[in-house]
């Protein structure tokens, strides 16, 4: 049982056991990659898929739609509505995580059970309904805007019960780090980065992850059609059991 100094509230620094805390190093350490490799699955699932929608870069629907609005064509409604979907699933994720009253590993395991449900709800309906054989229909939406809330439960769980992990989307900002952390290891001067001797490793896993789940879903897609959104949701099962 977690003990506080003050009263339970999400963003106030919980004074966690000290085999708890080693649980949530471990937990830092090896969960980030795997869920790369979901978030890389379910971007280029939804993709494919669903219309074109970016269901783990959020941002990348406004550039989307607004090569539409230039070029001229059909609107995916999906596009515009991803990033308030996306804001509305993290503020729900917070309301769960407050009420809650968990911190650290219980946390992490609680959010990771929320991202799972919604990727086994995309799979469910995917499997059912066929969106994808109409990517700018009705239902092609809503499966990607409950994907969007899974990517969206799985960035908030790093910010809210892992905060010293790396994001596992921003994979600008991990190419960044990559090669800033490279250039200063090469360099016989002082480095001009903040000391970490993890960031260069972090990074690379992250970035190899999602290129990876990008990779897989690209096969899955190919052979098992709608089936290929089991993936994310397997692993996303998997790693409520052993985090």
């Amino acid at each position: 049982m977690l003990v506080f100094a003050q009263k339970s509230d999400v963003g106030r620094t919980p004074v966690i056991p000290s085999d708890e805390e080693a649980t949530l190093v471990r937990i830092e350490e090896r969960l980030p990659p795997l869920l790369s490799v979901i978030a890389g699955m379910v971007d280029l699932t939804g993709f494919f898929m669903l219309g074109n929608i970016f269901t783990a870069h959020i941002t990348g629907n406004l550039v989307s739609a607004s090569a539409v609005v230039v070029r001229g064509g059909a609107m995916n409604p999906a596009q515009l509505l991803a990033i308030p979907v996306f804001m509305g699933a993290l503020a729900v994720v917070w309301l769960i995580a407050r009420r809650s009253n968990r911190n650290g590993p219980a946390l992490v395991r609680l959010l990771l059970l929320v991202q799972f449900l919604l990727l086994a709800a995309v799979l469910v309906l995917c499997v059912a309904t066929k969106p994808s054989s109409n990517p700018h229909g009705v239902l092609a939406g809503v499966a990607a805007l409950i994907a969007v809330s899974a990517m969206a439960c799985q960035y908030a769980l790093l910010r809210l019960a892992m905060p010293r992990a790396i994001s596992t989307a921003v994979m600008t900002g991990n190419l960044t780090n990559t090669v800033l952390s490279i250039m200063d290891a090469l360099s016989n001067g002082h480095p001009l980065m903040s000391a970490d001797d993890g960031r260069l490793r972090r990074s690379l896993h992250l970035l190899f992850g999602f290129l990876l789940g990008c990779m897989i879903a690209a096969m899955a897609i190919s052979t098992m059609g709608d089936w290929a959104w089991s993936l994310p949701a397997v692993l996303a099962g998997a790693a409520v059991v052993r985090p």
